[in-house]
């Protein structure tokens, strides 16, 4: 048997995240933690990337293939023995540039020795079979965890939110692979220019966005401030503030910035925007990128939307909260955030609620507000605002033209729109003059 040293260097650091992924790390972050410390090709940070991605969005649907094909039960299989099994499978069943041999002998090896005899017979087994396990049938909230690796609870909770057809396609467009959305920096670039330089196509949900299908050369782009990734939902989102140059402008959630830039963008780099966040050491990434577009507008601090600065205080013209929230539109980028705990996520309305309320205070008579999340959970989103228009008189829905129909909110599905999952909710301080 191949000693583990012989295993490609992408499978062999997927394989060490996995294991260690187990105990409730991210995966971004364990992803872009051992990406900064791997000293090896493009090709293999590329494997390794989407193996750890691959298998955590797979998991639920690996471990019942496992189950399936074993006669053991999950619980008593070593870890990195099961680490080992998901990766085989996924790359047998999900990836069809990967040799059937190479996935399967090299899976093994990772295996520890005494569970490699047990990795290869199950592994070769689903070859055998041709890489295929029949799956339930049906859309019913068992069927469709197992298909979409989604956990029941979370499975019956979308269904209940939108029955189980629109919940079935939701899961499917979370699995799809989208095409890279960026924000163009139009203080430089033509969004058509851009578009036609890099071969791809302007966004019909944002048309500062230009969508290409993947990152190959946007990157020096990137580096050098001529766009910057932003999905077109958050870019509609912050084109829907409505800044206007030489307006003074809060963001009041900011990290890691991209709305703040976009609105920079759009006031031509002239007037003010406040980047406010909790977390100070996010701070320093808000700047850089603002100074790598070229934007000198931008002003951050570390600030509790909670409890606004009191210079500010009724005096800003727009402002945008884009509240902290479960993140279950964008379980597509982020598989890990389906595993929460729903328990954790029904606790946020509230804090989404007093982040709100604290954001108001900023606004100006006649001025705008706009409350935003990356999540499709009802109680996140109109549960907030419905909350907040009729708790707070002195505001109003401001309504805005959306795929030609006026509305004061509006709900983004990646499988209508091809977006994130997205909430967007527009109001307007009476009195003064209309923001």
């Amino acid at each position: 048997m191949d000693d583990i040293k012989t295993v490609n260097p992408g499978r062999r650091a997927a394989f060490a995240s996995l294991c260690k992924m187990g105990a409730g790390k991210y995966a971004n972050l364990e992803v872009g933690t051992m990406l900064s410390r791997m000293q090896i090709s493009e090709e293999d940070r590329g494997l390794y990337t989407a193996l750890v991605y691959g298998v955590t969005e797979r998991l639920i649907t690996l471990d019942y293939m496992i189950r399936t094909l074993s006669k053991r039960p999950l619980s008593v299989l070593d870890g990195d023995v099961l680490c080992a099994l998901r990766l085989g499978l996924y790359q047998l069943a999900f990836m069809d540039r990967i040799p059937p041999h190479a996935a399967v002998s090299q899976s093994v090896a990772l295996a520890p020795e005494k569970g490699r005899g047990f990795v290869n017979a199950l592994l070769r087994t689903f070859v055998r079979g041709g890489c295929k396990v029949p799956m339930p049938e049906g859309n019913e909230v068992q069927a469709l965890s197992v298909r979409y690796s989604v956990p029941v609870p979370l499975c019956g909770a979308f269904t209940e939110w939108f029955g189980n057809d629109a919940a079935e396609k939701i899961f499917a467009a979370f699995l799809e692979k989208e095409d890279v959305a960026l924000r163009v920096n139009t203080l430089r670039h033509d969004v058509q220019d851009v578009a036609a330089c890099l071969g791809g196509t302007v966004s019909n949900v944002c048309d500062a966005c230009v969508k290409t299908p993947s990152f190959d050369g946007i990157l020096s782009g990137i580096e050098a401030g001529d766009w910057f990734v932003q999905d077109t939902a958050s870019a509609l989102c912050a084109r829907l503030v409505g800044a206007c140059p030489g307006e003074t402008i809060a963001d009041v959630c900011a990290a890691p910035g991209g709305k703040s830039f976009a609105m920079a963008v759009e006031m031509e780099n002239q007037g003010k925007v406040y980047a406010f966040d909790l977390h100070s050491n996010k701070l320093s990434l808000i700047r850089r990128g603002g100074e790598k577009l070229g934007i000198t507008i931008l002003e951050t601090e570390e600030r509790d939307a909670r409890k606004p600065r009191e210079s500010l205080v009724g005096r800003v013209d727009r402002v945008l909260c884009d509240a902290p929230c479960s993140g279950l539109g964008v379980i597509g980028k982020k598989p890990d955030i389906k595993y929460k705990d729903l328990d954790t996520i029904s606790r946020l309305p509230v804090v989404q609620y007093d982040v709100l309320v604290g954001a108001s205070a900023y606004v100006r008579p006649g001025g705008t507000l706009v409350y935003s999340t990356c999540t499709l959970n009802p109680a996140e989103n109109a549960g907030v605002t419905d909350r907040f228009l009729e708790e707070h008189p002195d505001f109003i829905p401001a309504p805005f033209s959306f795929a030609g129909a006026e509305q004061s909110n509006l709900t983004l599905f990646p499988h209508i729109h091809g977006t994130d999952g997205f909430y967007i909710c527009r109001m307007q301080r009476k009195g003064g003059q209309r923001g």
